[in-house]
């Protein structure tokens, strides 16, 4: 199936809803046979008028549209709305705003934002191999300055210095690889290793700066230190990369988001961490990407408010 090379492509083979369909149809039905997503089966009857399909197999909802099965089950906005979104946020190096996404595609603010929880839901691609060779390692804090806070809101979340009132992060990037982000309870040894374990190869080398939290990695790793103290690079030992990383992060959530909640935090890491892996690629390709995974992924709105824990 064809994919747009440019954002001017997309608009005009996406405003299409026939080019839509074919295109979500190609990813889910590589053969081209389409098959009910709730049952698997091959008897299906296409409904043209309707747009969707009906199965013949014996279950509660026969008719079913290529939405059904994705992250776009439920949703009453138009299949190029959600095409030119994926676009917009796998290509967007500083992300795209739900403010500004709901002006582009015509749609309110609130389902804007509801749109883009959604795709970066298919933004999360994960991988059981570890990472190995040289592996940089380093921590940060997310959060507003308190100087920047009303007074009401500071003291609600301030409760002490340094990092306090702030979210813990943890990266670790292969170089010349790619990065791996998690939001981590704290900074304390155990959580840091637990992580560096978790993700890479023992043997590895590792590069960290001098937090005493990355001592005795050196009982599984080949452990490199950079005293910032002292010195940022020391020949190869340094943690420039994945430091460049929480650059681009934090220029996203400062300068397009502005304010992000602890409990969303990893979904915009998740974003973040995709467009850095896939940097190399064109932005079609990013976008395909995207789009082949949002099958199998749901995320309804009282899920992602908190609403469904409350009520059940």
């Amino acid at each position: 199936m064809k994919t747009p090379k440019s954002l001017l492509e997309a608009v005009k083979f996406f405003g299409d809803f026939d080019n839509c369909q074919a295109y979500m149809i190609a990813v889910r039905w590589p053969d081209g046979q389409v098959r009910c997503p709730r049952c698997g089966s091959e008897k299906v009857t296409y409904l043209a008028n309707q747009k969707r399909w009906k199965c013949y197999g014996k279950h509660a909802q026969p008719q079913f549209s290529v939405k059904v099965g994705t992250i776009f089950e439920d949703s009453s906005l138009g299949l190029e709305k959600w095409m030119l979104a994926m676009w917009q946020i796998a290509n967007c190096k500083n992300g795209i705003s739900s403010c500004e996404l709901a002006r582009n595609i015509s749609v309110t603010q609130k389902s804007a934002w509801h749109m883009l929880q959604r795709i970066r839901l298919a933004m999360r691609v994960g991988s059981i191999e570890k990472l190995a060779g040289h592996v940089e390692v380093d921590e940060t804090f997310i959060g507003g300055a308190a100087r920047f806070m009303h007074k009401g809101a500071r003291a609600r979340k301030i409760h002490g210095t340094g990092g306090s009132g702030k979210v813990a992060v943890m990266g670790l990037l292969e170089r010349h690889g790619e990065v791996r982000t998690m939001v981590v309870p704290n900074v304390r040894r155990r959580s840091l290793h637990g992580e560096v374990t978790k993700h890479v190869e023992t043997g590895s080398t590792v590069y960290s700066d001098a937090l005493p939290s990355y001592n005795q990695l050196e009982d599984e790793y080949v452990h490199n230190v950079i005293n910032h103290a002292e010195k940022y690079v020391d020949g190869h030992i340094h943690t420039n990369g994945i430091e460049n990383f929480w650059s681009l992060l934090k220029r996203g959530l400062k300068g397009t988001y502005i304010s992000v909640e602890p409990f969303h935090l990893f979904r915009y890491l998740d974003e973040q961490t995709f467009r850095f892996n896939h940097r190399k690629l064109t932005d079609g390709e990013r976008f395909s990407i995207v789009a082949s995974h949002v099958i199998g992924r749901r995320l309804t709105y009282s899920e992602l408010t908190g609403k469904a824990s409350k009520d059940a």
